[in-house]
């Protein structure tokens, strides 16, 4: 009651996730194991030689979607000094910089377009996992997938996972795009020859009208970020491409080196993946917490209450009004709620103004440029080392406080980018 006291009145809060329970790598989970996340990494390998024909800036890696992981020492010192705390190694996932789409969404959204594709010529005879996928980038293959249209609600990000992608498939593309949207994300849709249609509702309208026209339409598939499973499995792949990153720095991850997660949180979608793929390789070992705006806890309230999907901010009385428009939802989804209920260690909130100096500190400290939602799981730097934080209570309980030393910790960057003013 106290967290959900917390939430009403829009204040910076932690919550730890009181049915979390000990699972271990490759362990299924409510029947999903790892056999989904390595499909999806064999899916994104198959169409490496058609993505590095339609995206040349993926070419150097042979079509490789895939962003940096490195340490941060003059943002861990900065916040440090501005009462932090962090004793072990801080990283930065840089997934702000992914190739095509500039952000976390995509590996989630390219990999259910990716699905659709190889799905619908599969059906017509045209393509086989035992081919070369290059063959798809050619103009047979255009004109069969202009016969399809593949549509998705989004505040942003998501929209342009998936609509640049399916663009240059050919298929045709309708973005639904709540009010929160940027408007040079919707420009640079439109510059792909994708359809932006603009809500003045929030991104709850936008997937529920973009779910209703699909339905109306005849070969339309409808990319569902509040539900769909081949997202949720395209983002858990960001986990066995970040073990070979560990891997290759020399940073071990077991009971003695744990591992710690901060994953900036919208729906639930991205860092829900995230968070499953990284429980199946490390298991306990690993522990991930959700950041969201004091406005928008979306995940935070579905969890925290019991209710999932059935209950929103709107409904204890937040506007859900937010800077941080990747991250402006306002219900959750409930997938990704019953896939979290074992698995996330928690989840904490941050006051909108805080972004903004993150923002800035990270492109006088690092060199990056990222958009405001992508800092939000710098707060969990201040958090998880603080006697007076819930976090002490959950590294008792998890009997890892006395190795904090020995720690890593990675903020996950989500977007931007692809931002004008981006670098």
């Amino acid at each position: 009651m106290d967290i959900l006291a917390d939430l009403r009145n829009g204040e910076e809060t932690v919550w730890l996730n009181p049915d979390k329970r000990s699972v271990v790598p490759r362990e299924k989970i409510n029947g999903y194991g790892f056999a989904r996340m390595k499909a999806a990494q064999m899916r994104f390998m198959r169409f490496m030689p058609w993505i590095a024909q339609a995206f040349p800036e993926t070419a150097a890696k042979k079509g490789l979607i895939e962003s940096g992981l490195f340490e941060i020492t003059n943002m861990r010192d900065r916040l440090n000094a501005e009462g932090a705390g962090v004793t072990g190694r801080v990283l930065l996932k840089d997934d702000a910089h992914l190739p095509i789409a500039g952000s976390v969404k995509a590996r989630g959204g390219i990999h259910e377009v990716l699905a659709i594709a190889e799905k619908t010529a599969q059906n017509a005879g045209m393509l086989w996992p035992t081919e070369n996928y290059g063959k798809v980038y050619s103009d047979e293959f255009r004109e069969f997938y202009s016969r399809y249209t593949i549509q998705v609600g989004s505040t942003g990000n998501l929209g342009i996972s998936i609509g640049r992608t399916a663009a240059r498939l050919g298929f045709h593309v309708i973005v639904h795009m709540s009010s929160d949207a940027k408007e040079w994300k919707k420009e640079l849709l439109r510059s792909e020859g994708v359809t932006v249609v603009e809500y003045e509702g929030d991104y709850t309208e936008a997937v529920a009208s973009g779910r209703r026209q699909s339905e109306m339409e005849e070969n339309s598939f409808f990319i569902d970020d509040e539900n769909s499973e081949d997202l949720f499995f395209g983002y858990s792949t960001a986990a066995m491409r970040v073990s070979v990153q560990l891997r290759k720095m020399n940073i071990p991850v077991d009971r003695d080196h744990p591992l710690f997660l901060y994953l900036p949180c919208g729906v639930g979608g991205a860092p829900g993946g995230i968070t499953f793929g990284f429980k199946q390789l490390y298991g306990d070992n690993v522990h991930c917490f959700f950041a969201e705006p004091v406005q928008t806890p979306c995940l935070t309230l579905g969890m925290a209450s019991g209710k999932g999907a059935d209950i929103c901010v709107q409904d204890i009385g937040l506007d859900g009004r937010t800077i941080a428009d990747g991250l402006a939802v306002g219900r959750p989804s409930g997938f990704v709620c019953d896939m979290m209920k074992p698995l996330l260690s928690g989840s904490f909130t941050v006051f909108d103004e805080r972004l903004a100096d993150w923002q800035e500190k990270l492109r006088y400290l690092e060199g990056m440029g990222v958009e405001l939602s992508a800092c939000a799981g710098f707060r969990g730097l201040y958090e998880v080392e603080n006697e007076e934080s819930r976090f002490a209570e959950y590294l008792q309980k998890e009997g890892i406080a006395e190795k904090m030393e020995q720690a890593t910790h990675i903020v996950w960057v989500t977007g931007g980018g692809l931002m004008p003013d981006a670098f």
